[in-house]
Order: C-alpha cells, then sequence, then structure tokens
C-alpha cells in the first residue's frame, strides 16, 4: 500500500474533516525516525485491513502548526509516531511510538464501535 491510501492533513481546514467523519483515524509522522517508519507500516496495514474507515496523515515535521492544533483539539498531548481515534470529532484511543500497531487499532476500532472508550 502506498501513502496514497491515507489522506493528508496538511492545514487545519483538513483537520475539520477529520472531526466530521463518524470515525477516523489521525496518524501523526516523522520522517526522520525510525520508530515512525515502523508505525508507518503498522497504519498502512490497519488502513488496507479497514478501507470503510479513513485514515488521516501528518507529517509533524513539514506541518508542525497543525500538528499542534490536532493535539489542542484532540485534547492529546503531542508525540510522534502516534495514532489517535476519533469519533464524531473526540478522541476515543491513542497510542504512541511502540505501541502503535495494527492489532491495537484494530481492538480500539472494535470498541468505538461498540460505543466504549478505551
Amino acid at each position: 500500500m502506498t501513502d496514497d491510501a491515507l489522506r493528508r492533513v496538511t492545514q487545519e481546514a483538513d483537520l475539520e474533516g477529520v472531526l466530521d467523519e463518524a470515525l477516523a483515524v489521525v496518524y501523526k509522522h516523522s520522517p526522520r525516525c525510525g520508530v515512525s517508519a515502523a508505525a508507518l507500516i503498522e497504519v498502512r496495514q490497519f488502513a488496507a485491513g479497514h478501507p470503510e474507515v479513513p485514515v488521516y496523515r501528518v507529517n509533524v515535521i513539514a506541518h508542525r502548526p497543525v500538528s499542534q492544533v490536532i493535539a489542542e483539539r484532540l485534547e492529546v498531548r503531542h508525540q510522534s509516531p502516534q495514532v489517535i481515534l476519533v469519533r464524531h470529532g473526540q478522541t476515543v484511543w491513542h497510542a504512541s511510538h511502540y505501541r502503535v500497531s495494527a492489532e491495537r487499532l484494530e481492538a480500539a476500532l472494535a470498541d468505538a464501535r461498540a460505543g466504549h472508550e478505551t
């Protein structure tokens, strides 16, 4: 899977689209970080298995201001790599660094669909 499957968030206006989704994943990525490279593989795997869930990618180096807005709006301390599961504009689950995995994302998605925050 290429990065084209991951929607890009490059400005604050893009974030509004994320917040309007019933369910969405936001992945904060640093192209300078080996841990982020491993996390990106996991996020791509999740996206391939769940095409019904939009997955958004933010380059935290190129788009630091929007990354900070995401942290503020979703009330999750900025980290990278970081994945945030959003339901109707609210954070329902997040993980960072080595905790970013397709398996954990799938479990969080199942909980979110059941109406539980994790």
